[in-house]
């Protein structure tokens, strides 16, 4: 045994704070982007993968499923094995499934392309977990709230640039494009983000991702094709069967074992449950506006209400809603360390709520449609940013990644429930339009409704939130009392 005296334990720095921020941010936006990546081609699909309408559905629904099942997964695969190292397999999917889809002209390599796509989901939530391990304590509430903001964001920004892609290069670019992006975002993770040292170990419960994969598809799957299924159809109604039947039967699978998937008794904590439930309603009310703003901007002007514009006007008048979410991040993250993040979500949720019912109100000029999505930009720049800020208050630091996975799941699940409610309404109140009939301006205005009720809904559910603000241990504290374990085991 050696008698040199012990040396101190450093505890180093973040390398280049700022850097990480914009990386993670930047991989945030890339696999955002896979959201709105086939919208403009998505009309034109049955033509160019030589198949039925109803089977290149799937090129949407794959993505979908594939980022509901991937998620939670990457996310406790990131808390046991490394966060850096699971970003960057997510990454990694991006790019080979961009290119299988690059590489396709038929309609499997299509669907098994946008799946490996919507494997990469887990990058956000990821991304959120290494900032909470690696950057200083004053710096992370921004951060964070930039990170999640990079949801909408690249969907934001993505649709007028697959537009400008796809009316102008062959289809195929528009995941050429996407594989390069994916790339540049692994070499900057790669060269700039470090690898978090808080890890949880033990062994991943395969069983409970199986069945937490079969519960979400059914699940997904009934909401997401339950119009072309015929709602009150066996398939559908079995579908939801088949959901509450596995979930429930998973969910005392998780509570009887040591090392769960998804820790149950953390997600039923108060401010965790009451958090991903108003994550729901939050994203039903944010996907709303995607679905309205953009059809009521290409309809014919012979309607009455539409305004005849292009796909990539559309895009181009949705495209400051993203960089609005982006430059309230700071603001958002301001007012949860002031006030706590409990009153930065309601107050996100009033302000989505207030541009919905600008946009019923005003639904005439284009500048009408640029001031609603902007203001409803801001709520959810306002609501996503308090949300990591709320889940990492009430988890401990090794299930980081996990506990924001789950919450990213919530929101899909939003967002998916917008989709499915706003088909329904859009296709029974129609009007005649020539031979076809078209969603009628009452119908779009329920929609908007619907999507301010959401928004109320998820300010009422935020209420419940425990006023008591509950603070994330610092980055450097964690990373010291890691490094130490090794050392006190010597």
């Amino acid at each position: 045994m050696s008698d040199a005296p012990a040396r101190p334990i450093a505890v180093e720095a973040p390398p280049r704070p700022r850097a990480v921020v914009a990386v993670l941010a930047f991989g945030g936006i890339v696999v955002s982007l896979m959201q709105t990546l086939v919208i403009p081609i998505v009309a034109e699909l049955p033509t160019l993968l030589h198949a039925a309408a109803s089977d290149t559905a799937w090129v949407v629904t794959a993505t979908l499923l594939a980022a509901a099942v991937a998620t939670p997964v990457m996310g406790r695969l990131g808390d046991m094995y490394g966060k850096r190292r699971m970003l960057l397999v997510s990454l990694g999917m991006l790019v080979i499934g961009s290119a299988t889809a690059a590489l396709s002209d038929s309609l499997v390599p299509m669907i098994a392309g946008r799946a490996l796509q919507g494997l990469a989901s887990g990058v956000i939530p990821l991304g959120i977990s290494i900032m909470r391990d690696e950057l200083p304590a004053e710096r992370l509430g921004s951060a964070t709230a930039m990170m999640s903001a990079s949801l909408g964001v690249g969907g934001a920004l993505g649709l007028p640039a697959a537009a400008v892609i796809a009316e102008n290069f062959d289809w195929h670019v528009l995941f050429w494009a996407s594989a390069a992006l994916g790339v540049v975002a692994a070499v900057l993770v790669l060269v700039l983000v470090p690898e978090s040292k808080v890890r949880s170990g033990g062994r991943f419960d395969a069983v409970g991702a199986v069945g937490m994969a079969a519960g979400l598809m059914c699940l997904l799957l009934a909401v997401s094709k339950g119009a072309d299924w015929g709602w009150g159809s066996a398939t559908t109604l079995g579908m939801f069967a088949a959901a509450v039947v596995i979930l429930i039967a998973w969910g005392f699978f998780e509570l009887r074992i040591e090392a769960p998937l998804v820790d149950l008794r953390t997600t039923a904590r108060r401010q965790v449950l009451v958090t991903n439930l108003a994550s729901i309603a939050i994203g039903f009310a944010m996907f709303s506006m995607s679905l309205v703003i953009p059809q009521l901007l290409q309809l014919p002007t012979r309607t009455g209400y539409g305004l005849g514009r292009s796909l990539l006007v559309s895009g181009l008048v949705m495209a400051p809603s993203g960089l609005v979410m982006m430059a309230v991040a700071p603001v958002s993250a301001a007012v949860s360390r002031t006030r706590g993040p409990k009153v930065t979500l309601m107050t996100g949720a009033l302000i989505v709520a207030a541009g919905y019912g600008l946009d019923i109100a005003l639904m005439d000029q284009l500048w009408h449609f640029v001031l609603a999505s902007c203001v409803i930009g801001a709520g959810i720049g306002f609501t996503y940013g308090a949300m990591p800020t709320l889940i990492m208050g009430a988890v401990p630091a090794s299930e980081t990644g996990a506990a924001n996975s789950f919450n990213t799941l919530m929101r899909s699940i939003g967002t998916s429930t917008a989709s499915a409610v706003a088909g329904v309404v859009l296709a029974h109140m129609t009007t005649g339009s020539g031979p076809h009939a078209l969603p009628s301006e009452n119908g779009f205005r329920t929609v908007l409704a619907l999507g301010a009720g959401a928004a109320l809904l998820g300010f009422a559910i935020a209420s419940f939130i425990p006023r008591r603000r509950t603070a994330a241990p610092s980055a450097p504290l964690a990373a010291a009392e890691e490094r130490e374990a090794p050392a006190v085991k010597a």
